[in-house]
C-alpha cells in the first residue's frame, strides 16, 4: 500500500506492508502530474514500514528513473533496513538528482526544505 501526497514541487510517498507494482504506478503517474505542472520534483520516500517489494517494482524503478534521469532535484529516502539503504545508493546510478537517506523523517523533510 502506498500514501502519496504533493504539496508545491514535493512528492512524498509512504510504503505501508507490501510495494506492489500497482502502488508504483500510481507513483509513476503522480510523479508525472507533477513534472506536468512543477518541472523538477523534489521526492520523499518514506521506506520505514516497508515490508517487502516484488521484482517487477525494482525493475520499474530502474527503468522510469533512466527515462526520468533529469526529472529530479532532490531525492530523500527514509529508511531503517540495510538493504533499503543500499537499494537507494544504486539508484543513484540511474538518476542525476541529489540523493540522500535519512533514518528519521525530519531530517529528510528539513533537507529537502533546503
Amino acid at each position: 500500500m502506498i500514501n502519496i501526497s504533493i504539496t508545491g514541487n514535493t512528492i512524498r510517498a509512504a510504503v505501508l506492508g507490501e510495494f506492489t507494482l500497482a502502488d508504483y504506478r500510481e507513483f509513476e503517474q503522480t510523479i508525472l502530474y507533477g513534472l506536468k505542472f512543477e518541472g523538477q520534483v523534489n521526492l520523499l520516500l518514506d521506506l520505514r514500514d516497508m515490508l517487502k517489494f516484488t521484482v517487477d517494482v525494482a525493475w520499474e524503478e530502474i527503468s522510469f528513473g533512466r527515462a526520468h534521469a533529469a526529472d529530479f532535484a532532490r531525492v530523500a529516502v527514509v529508511a531503517q533496513s540495510q538493504w533499503m539503504i543500499w537499494s537507494a545508493w544504486v539508484t543513484r546510478m540511474f538518476v542525476d538528482a541529489q540523493i540522500q537517506v535519512f533514518e528519521d523523517l525530519e531530517g529528510a523533510e528539513n533537507w529537502l526544505g533546503g
